[in-house]
């Protein structure tokens, strides 16, 4: 086999899981994770990555023919089957946006805010402006960090819902607990990743991971 871009992991563990092994997703990667990447920097790797992942988790969306006027000649081209929704998890998964509408630019945005109560670790809703039924075919979960998989699990929940037939997440980074928890509850939902890490800390961090991803972007966090 010729050499090429390298193709994405599939777990047999996992099948929905897709983990990236492309050469300029691991070097980003590694500028996210250094703790010394200021938070200038740190929102632009973000955005670099979630470009990369975008472009990998649309290999699979359905396009339709259309007739196109060249300089030269009418000639078949093709444009997205589909409508996308793109839902960000606030506050880290606003850094993601800019660069899946690169990627998507009629995509429509809904935001969710969901926080993680820190003694529970479970996620609270607190922001929904979703409108009353679904409007897309796709929607597509941003948000940096799978760690537990609660935010995940629960955002799943109200797009399903809301009436959402097909949902991926794409994330930077994951945890093991996370990704278990994501496909027992959801196993139609495909997720997208740079890396799967060890494991979660008694607080609920991914491990060796990056920290806090919307503290590091925002420059809130110690």
């Amino acid at each position: 086999m010729a050499e090429g871009t390298p193709l994405p992991i599939r777990d047999t563990s996992w099948p929905a899981l897709h983990v990236s092994r492309h050469p300029a997703i691991l070097h980003k990667l590694a500028i996210l994770r250094d703790e010394r990447t200021e938070p200038k920097k740190f929102r632009e790797v973000v955005r670099e990555l979630s470009w990369l992942l975008g472009y990998e988790a649309l290999a699979d969306v359905e396009v339709t023919p259309l007739r196109v006027q060249t300089p030269i000649e009418v000639t078949d081209a093709h444009q997205l089957g589909v409508r996308i929704g793109l839902v960000p998890i606030l506050r880290a998964g606003l850094g993601m946006v800019d660069a899946m509408l690169e990627l998507m630019p009629t995509a429509e945005v809904w935001h969710l805010g969901l926080f993680r109560d820190e003694k529970t670790l479970r996620p609270v809703e607190y922001y929904n402006k979703l409108p009353d039924s679904a409007t897309v075919d796709l929607c597509m979960i941003l948000d940096p960090m799978l760690a537990t998989g609660g935010s995940a699990t629960a955002a799943i929940e109200v797009l399903k819902r809301w009436g959402a037939t097909r949902i991926k997440l794409v994330n930077l980074i994951v945890a093991p607990e996370g990704v278990d928890a994501v496909t027992a509850a959801h196993p139609d939902v495909e997720i997208y990743c740079a890396a799967v890490d060890r494991e979660l800390n008694d607080r609920g961090y991914i491990m060796p991971g990056l920290g806090d991803a919307g503290d590091r972007q925002f420059g809130t966090g110690h």
